[in-house]
């Protein structure tokens, strides 16, 4: 049972930690004097003193974590936080006499965290401000991950950082350092990440949103999760120019933080060009742009071309990056569009990204993978190895590469299958299912971006609450912990 303290006791200080980010709305609450302050201060103390408890009372049995601690702790951490989140909406709702259930407060808080940006809500633009900026706030926190924030002081607790970080690292490469020392690169990417959060924050303000508005949208911009502060989204701002900051921005968090962070250490481009990720990114990216938008035009959907372009980058970016961002109701084009944006959201953005899905580098391996299997199929003798650069990718990464794929798949068809089970229509119930488990937000149907997941029942609900989780922590981190081997000693 120490093994189970010792990583209770750290998750306690997790927790703990946690609580400090509700001091942000708390004090926007107090300058906006909105009617949300109370439920802020009830939710810090809350969750402060139930971090402080679980922390303080296994003190004794703190110890260095084993490898597969690590992967208890982040499960258990991204279960505990969105139900810490949830107190503040459970709070301010209960007391405004509006409807909100812990089913529906939990799935708003999973979804921030995971910055997945599906939402239960409506009516946001008649929410005090202090309650936006908590859930935009989620999607900012959790874009890095709690964990690569917390995972840079934990060696100061006598708890060694690398196991966690390795278990929330997204992609298959997980030993890639960018310095020597595990805390020295998690304060390195989130240098890099607060960094650009500043740029995007200035530049949304330079375009004519206020600094609530900024704020906010910085915060899902650069997590990669499509909150907004009213139901109408980025239609309600009706601005290419903020539109375009929109898109620099996503694109940017799209990449590797890493590749960014080797670019400004060497202040080059060079990196972006070496990185094995970023231009099949973009280049995706940007070969979906141009198809979707012709496709528009095409089909006599916006009757000028550049029109055409404005609408089909917009939502393309924001779809393929797993954003969910919308300035149309995209939902209503002809299938071919928004099917071919959801399909680019499975795989296109970079690991170690903000962004959710398969990831380009699992994509880019299986492409070579297959091209090898070809040439092997022409000459039998011929010595072909798999390649990322200069480097060979070792037979257990091919592996584990396929197995990833194969296991997704039979997860996504798995619940779906219980969407259609509980009687959901197969439109909405496939893109719900996918839309959660990529990580994108918005799906098509009654969960499009003219919808949301208000309409689902609590199973339902609970359906896309575990694809979000398992999505964000890329499978395996949550399914290995329902093997007997792992609770052996």
């Amino acid at each position: 049972m120490g093994r189970f303290f010792a990583i209770l006791h750290t998750l306690g200080f997790v927790m703990a930690l946690f609580a400090s980010t509700m001091l942000f709305p708390l004090a926007a609450s107090l300058l906006a004097a909105d009617a949300a302050l109370d439920a802020f201060v009830d939710g810090f103390l809350i969750a402060l003193a139930a971090g402080l408890a679980m922390w303080l009372g296994t003190w004794r049995f703190r110890r260095e974590l084993r490898p597969r601690d690590g992967f208890l702790l982040v499960s258990l951490v991204w279960v505990a936080l969105p139900a810490l989140a949830t107190v503040p909406l459970l709070i301010y709702f209960g007391r405004a006499g509006l409807p909100l259930s812990f089913t529906d407060a939990y799935f708003e808080a999973m979804s921030g965290l995971t910055t997945t940006g599906a939402t239960v809500l409506s009516g946001l633009q008649d929410l005090p401000p202090s309650i936006n900026i908590w859930r935009t706030t989620l999607i900012w926190v959790g874009g890095m991950g709690i964990l690569v924030m917390a995972v840079a002081v934990l060696p100061l607790l006598g708890v060694g950082g690398h196991q966690v970080f390795r278990a929330e690292t997204p992609g298959p490469m997980k030993d890639e350092r960018l310095t020597p020392r595990i805390a020295s690169t998690a304060k390195a990417l989130y240098a890099i990440y607060f960094g650009m959060s500043i740029a995007c924050l200035l530049a949304y303000r330079a375009v004519g949103l206020s600094w609530y508005e900024a704020w906010a949208h910085m915060s899902t911009t650069m997590g990669l999760g499509g909150f907004s502060t009213s139901d109408d989204g980025f239609i309600a701002f009706d601005s290419p120019a903020v539109e375009g900051v929109a898109i620099v921005f996503m694109l940017l968090a799209g990449i590797n933080f890493a590749t960014h962070f080797n670019a400004l250490r060497q202040r080059s481009l060079g990196p972006y060009g070496r990185c094995p990720e970023a231009v099949p990114y973009l280049s995706v990216v940007l070969a979906g742009v141009l198809v979707i938008s012709a496709y528009l035009y095409w089909q006599g959907v916006y009757a000028s071309p550049l029109e055409a372009l404005r609408y089909g980058a917009f939502n393309t970016v924001s779809v393929a990056t797993t954003t969910g961002y919308a300035n149309t109701d995209y939902g209503q084009w002809p299938l071919f569009a928004p099917f071919l944006m959801l399909l680019l959201g499975m795989f296109a953005t970079s690991a170690g990204s903000t962004g959710g899905g398969i990831k380009m580098i699992r994509a880019v391996i299986l492409v070579k993978q297959v091209r090898q299997q070809m040439v092997a199929m022409l000459h039998p003798h011929a010595v072909t190895p798999v390649r990322i650069g200069a480097r060979s990718v070792a037979p257990s990464i091919l592996v584990s590469v396929l197995i990833f794929l194969l296991v997704y798949l039979l997860l996504l068809g798995l619940l779906t299958a219980l969407m259609l089970l509980s009687g959901q229509e197969p439109l909405t119930g496939f893109s719900a299912v996918l839309a959660t488990f990529t990580n994108i937000g918005p799906g098509l149907g009654a969960v499009g971006p003219a919808g949301n997941f208000g309409v689902l029942t609590d199973f339902q609900t609970w359906i896309c609450t575990f694809a979000m989780l398992i999505g964000r922590l890329e499978l395996f981190t949550v399914l290995v912990l329902f093997t007997p081997g792992f609770w052996r000693k």
